[in-house]
């Protein structure tokens, strides 16, 4: 399976409670923090609901 880089580039501050648990269940806790993850259908679905504070590469 794949791996994919998600990188918080926005705050999270006056967004929805979800989003932010979202964040924080992909393991994103400050500005410009990375994390690697497997391409599950389950990371895919949460970094869909906050594509807007983050940007996503695919690792090589």
């Amino acid at each position: 399976m794949k791996k994919i880089q998600i990188k918080q580039v926005k705050s999270p501050i006056r967004r929805p409670k979800n989003q932010k648990q979202t964040l924080a269940a992909l393991g994103l806790k400050k500005m410009n923090q990375v994390v690697v993850h497997e391409a599950t259908p389950s990371i895919l679905g949460m970094v869909k609901t906050v594509n807007h504070l983050v940007s996503v590469e695919e690792v090589k």
